[in-house]
């Protein structure tokens, strides 16, 4: 094994790049309930295990502390404390119907009613410049903590059927197949991070400027009409994206 000490041309390393390194690992350990509901394995084998000095492994774990995700309990060890739930990325899915195995996802209305379309958005729904679109602003939770903001538009046709009441109760997509007669096809999607507004941060209870994802998605219906273009702000520090990517065989 070489050890994280040994210099070869080209490859010394910080201790600090090798403690995020180690943190990176174990993070996903943690995120995937390796270690149960028991402490985190001890220094001294976790060291042996990544091939790191002790001090390294011990500044991977305050990395993992900043997140929230663990800490020191005097005779305990190191516990987790908090997990993330996972959101896939392989399937079209409304948020309760992909979180439901995790608990209660409720909607709370901030927002419902014809607006008229953004430009980009207009042209994203292929209508004219100026035309009016239906606008939802709802904050999720999920076991009665908050999750994400939604920022939604919808096209005319199928957010004049919806009303504020459906949505704070059901979920958006099985709502638009209904109104729509057919089922959704697709959804293009773009993640980034970004920093909490003032106005996110206070609805979703985190510091101005804390971490957030941000997925943008349009969805459209199995014919290819564009319906609903979302922008959804997920806490950081409570869920992870998750998906299975096939690579084409020329």
């Amino acid at each position: 094994m070489t050890s994280e000490n040994t210099v070869r041309p080209g490859t010394r390393r910080l201790r600090a790049d090798r403690a995020r390194q180690v943190a990176d690992v174990l993070r996903q350990q943690v995120l995937s309930e390796a270690f149960g509901d028991g402490p985190l394995p001890h220094e001294e084998q976790l060291a042996g295990e990544f091939g790191a000095s002790r001090n390294t492994v011990r500044e991977a774990l305050d990395l993992l502390r900043g997140e929230g995700l663990v800490r020191r309990v005097p005779g305990s060890g190191t516990l987790v404390v908090a997990d993330k739930v996972p959101h896939g990325l392989d399937r079209l899915k409304g948020l309760a119907e992909t979180l439901r195995e995790h608990g209660e996802v409720v909607n709370e209305v901030r927002a419902f009613g014809p607006v008229r379309a953004p430009g980009p958005v207009a042209r994203r729904f292929g209508l004219p410049q100026g035309a009016d679109v239906v606008y939802v602003e709802r904050l999720r939770r999920l076991n009665g903590l908050p999750l994400s903001l939604d920022l939604t538009y919808l096209a005319p046709d199928i957010g004049a059927e919806l009303d504020a009441a459906d949505l704070a109760h059901r979920d958006i997509f099985r709502l638009i197949e209904e109104i729509a007669g057919q089922p959704l096809g697709r959804a293009d999607i773009t993640l980034e991070a970004v920093s909490a507004d003032p106005h996110s941060a206070a609805v979703l209870e985190v510091p101005h400027g804390a971490a957030l994802l941000m997925l943008e998605r349009l969805t459209t219906l199995a014919d290819g009409r564009p319906v609903d273009l979302e922008y959804i702000r997920f806490r950081g520090d409570r869920i992870t994206m998750q998906g299975r990517l096939l690579r084409d065989v020329p």
